[in-house]
């Protein structure tokens, strides 16, 4: 009894487990990461709160407390949550159809969709389903992020060419109104986004021990201050309103959830995906095995309950995690540091967040996006599998031309149709005995084939015309590409076995496939079976 009632306390509290085996020696590293970390979130959180469409304290926040209960609630020893560029651009996709960008509606229906994406997320975890995470290609996520690239690229343009509209909901939609505005271009402004984009790459390259972005808005500051003093006006980011967390509460009104719905699925899914691709990578390195059951809770909490500290969607951070990794973590208390030391920052660097440039922070999501596009992965998905290039494409274009909570769904769809394809087709190859080395046996009107796929009621019209086109009295099915028959499959056979005069005999067929047809169907008995061919070939 002690025993189980220790498991149920870890797997809720899981940071029970490892937290007493912490020394100071790895306090002390972990101190070190989490101040890393936190000085990286910094420009990165105010960037990816302008792409979300809310103030820049906001960024900040969504950074402390998700950082801190994922972490502790997690199973991942390196994995850092917080705001992410993906996740920015569709909760911005999402929420910009119901409000204007910035406004209390704006923000309060950000909270909701956080708050609602998070409940789904905790249930997945408790009810054990981490496995559905696989089932969204790879190459969905690339599709979508290099779409997502495209959007905050797009998007973007307005502050680094310094025009003046408001923004519209799908990439396309965009781009026209820059192509409808280019005769108002501010050079001022062009020149500080390309100072910017310079910068943070020369930084990356050349001082690889600091943070290239940060290095790259101190430089878009002091550019922007410059140009400032010889009479040249400048558009800043707005000013951050409050520098300690703010509580707040999700709107709960079921008509608004209601059209939220699909964003909030998409958004939830595409966080966990996030996370758990980003966890098992770092894990890779780290030699230490993650449970995706529990980061889906660890990712629920922190949502969840960060909607009520004026947080919005968060997931793991690919950047923040490596640095994290890299830099000397031990343990999850790198993220809880790295949290904890930025509420400390915040009210330091408060009043300097409005000095920097709207183009400079447009030439640093420039960067963003650029990053976000893999091409090495494109370019070889694109040479090897045409359906994964199909999905790829397919998604991305279904980003640029949808709403890009929809285009998740497009390649999600894409994906199961050509999995579904291709199962429901399992191939029926013919063997001979010499093929399978057996000898010089006689096997007269006899037909052996190798069935490598399940029979389940997807394929059974397919296996059915496969299996008829065999005119041999004698059938023999190697079953070991089998892992299961549905009900459907075992009728189908039955029947089969039962058309005109024709024997059917199995080999090779594992435990849960053979016992399917004996319970399934009176037709099939025992003598039917075989672990071995030979037996089968001679009578």
């Amino acid at each position: 009894m002690g025993d189980f009632f220790l498991t149920v306390l870890v797997r809720c509290f899981p940071f029970i487990a490892w937290l007493p085996q912490v020394k100071i020696d790895v306090v002390k590293a972990d101190i070190l990461a989490g101040l890393t970390g936190a000085v990286i979130v910094m420009p990165q959180g105010v960037a990816y709160a302008m792409i979300a469409g809310l103030p820049p304290e906001y960024g900040l926040y969504t950074a402390i407390i998700p950082a801190i209960l994922a972490a502790l609630f997690g199973s991942s020893n390196h994995l850092i949550s917080g705001p992410t560029a993906a996740l920015s651009v569709i909760v911005f996709s999402t929420i910009s159809q119901f409000a204007d960008t910035g406004t209390p509606f704006y923000i309060q229906l950000c909270l909701t969709l956080t708050f609602c994406a998070g409940i789904v997320q905790l249930l997945m975890g408790v009810m054990r389903i981490g496995a559905v995470v696989n089932f969204v290609s790879h190459s969905v996520v690339i599709g979508f992020t290099a779409g997502a690239a495209v959007v905050i690229t797009v998007s973007q343009l307005r502050h680094v060419l310094g025009l003046d509209y408001s923004s519209a909901n799908t990439a396309i939609e965009n781009l026209w109104l820059v192509i409808l505005h280019l005769n108002q271009v501010q050079v001022f402004s062009l020149l500080i986004a390309l100072v910017t984009i310079v910068s943070c790459i020369a930084a990356k390259r050349l001082l690889p021990a600091i943070p290239n972005m940060l290095a790259a808005m101190v430089t878009s500051v002091l550019l922007a201050f410059l140009l400032n003093q010889i009479g040249i006006h400048i558009d800043y980011v707005d000013q951050i309103q409050s520098s300690t967390l703010q509580f707040s509460a999700p709107e709960l009104d079921l008509a608004i959830i209601g059209e939220l719905s699909g964003g909030i699925i998409a958004v939830a899914l595409l966080g966990l995906v996030e996370a758990i691709s980003i966890g098992r990578a770092v894990a890779l390195k780290s030699k230490q095995r993650i449970d995706s059951n529990q980061e889906f809770i660890g990712q629920g909490i922190s949502n969840l309950v960060g909607a009520f500290f004026s947080c919005y969607m968060s997931s793991g951070s690919f950047t923040r995690s490596g640095v994290n990794f890299s830099s000397g973590a031990r343990t999850p208390l790198a993220a809880v540091f790295a949290g904890l030391i930025l509420l400390l920052l915040m009210p330091v660097m408060a009043e300097y967040v409005s000095y920097i440039p709207l183009a400079g922070m447009g030439g640093i999501l420039l960067v963003v996006a650029y990053n976000l596009v893999d091409i090495p992965y494109i370019r070889s998905i694109i040479q090897q599998d045409k359906k994964e290039s199909a999905v790829l494409m397919t998604t991305f274009v279904a980003a640029i031309v949808l709403h890009l909570e929809l285009s998740i769904y497009v390649g999600i769809m894409m994906s199961m149709f050509f999995y579904l394809r291709r199962t429901s087709r399992p191939v029926v190859d013919k063997v001979t005995p010499t093929e399978l080395d057996i000898g010089e046996v006689s096997f007269s009107d006899t037909q052996i084939v190798r069935i490598n796929g399940s029979i389940y009621f997807g394929c059974v019209e397919h296996l059915q015309r496969e299996l008829d086109s065999i005119k041999s009295q004698r059938l023999i099915i190697l079953g070991k590409g089998i892992n299961f028959i549905d009900h459907l499959g075992v009728q189908m056979l039955a029947e089969l076995s039962t058309q005109g005069n024709r024997e059917i005999y199995f080999c090779h067929f594992k435990a849960n496939a053979k016992q399917a047809l004996l319970h399934g169907s009176s037709v099939f008995k025992e003598t039917h079976f075989s672990e071995r061919l030979t037996p089968l070939l001679t009578r």
